[in-house]
């Protein structure tokens, strides 16, 4: 082996190490639901791909969130439900994967298990009840709705049928901060945990979910173990879109 091909090799590898760094920065990145925060719309072992360039970029867009300037460069404003990857403010490290809810200047209040924004009421139409769904390792008996914000999203969420944040305080959101939910609401750790979430701010947004490309449940099985990959891997989810 001459020196010159190891040297060219070497060459190769740090240019694809480049661009794929490039393109994870500022393209698209993939991402791994690690909890059962989003069910019943997203699983845990969903991997899924979020485009950075939705909402403009700022230092967290970047691996290890370098402080190379500040705010936001490029910057566009999300839309009520979307689904967003944002780095949490307690620590301004983890990751999180939440339902965009509410808008800078907006009030945000749960009244008898019910969400209001603004003080009008979010719809909500029950789709099935008595269903079975995780939290954590954990079965929760939910209820099913589909919500519809005041844009004409909708969406699925699920509620506790034994228990539910039934009444909480008024949430009003700061400029340039928003407000999120997670759509298994009795177990999701959110925007309504002011100590450990709260209002995130603008800067603090990655990117937009779009759609999973692959799916696997470990509760079944490793996906190393390729004998039971036809019960672990969900072949049903791959390519879904995230809405």
């Amino acid at each position: 082996m001459s020196k010159k091909f190891f040297i060219d090799n070497i060459k190769t590898l740090f240019y694809a190490l480049i661009i794929a760094l490039i393109i994870r920065s500022i393209i698209i990145q993939p991402f791994y639901i690690p909890s059962s925060s989003m069910e019943p719309n997203l699983l845990v072992g969903d991997r899924l791909f979020v485009t950075k360039y939705s909402y403009g970029y700022s230092k967290h867009s970047f691996p290890f969130s370098p402080p190379i300037f500040n705010g936001r460069i490029l910057s566009t404003v999300p839309n009520r439900g979307d689904v967003i990857v944002f780095k949490t403010p307690s620590d301004n490290r983890t990751d999180y994967i939440k339902r965009l809810i509410g808008l800078p200047g907006d009030l945000i209040q749960f009244i008898d298990g019910d969400l209001f924004i603004n003080n009008n009421q979010v719809l909500k139409s029950r789709i099935s009840t008595n269903d079975k769904i995780y939290c954590g390792n954990k079965i929760l008996p939910v209820n099913t709705f589909e919500e519809k914000l005041p844009n004409s999203v909708k969406y699925v969420s699920v509620y506790s049928s034994e228990y539910t944040f039934q009444n909480t305080d008024k949430f009003i959101v700061p400029p340039k901060h928003y407000f999120f939910l997670g759509d298994n609401r009795d177990c999701s750790k959110d925007s309504r945990f002011l100590s450990t979430v709260g209002y995130v701010h603008e800067n603090n947004l990655v990117g937009k979910a779009r759609f999973i490309f692959f799916s696997s449940d470990y509760r079944k099985g490793s996906i190393f173990k390729f004998w039971k990959w036809p019960e672990t891997i969900r072949v049903n989810r791959f390519f879904k879109k995230i809405n």
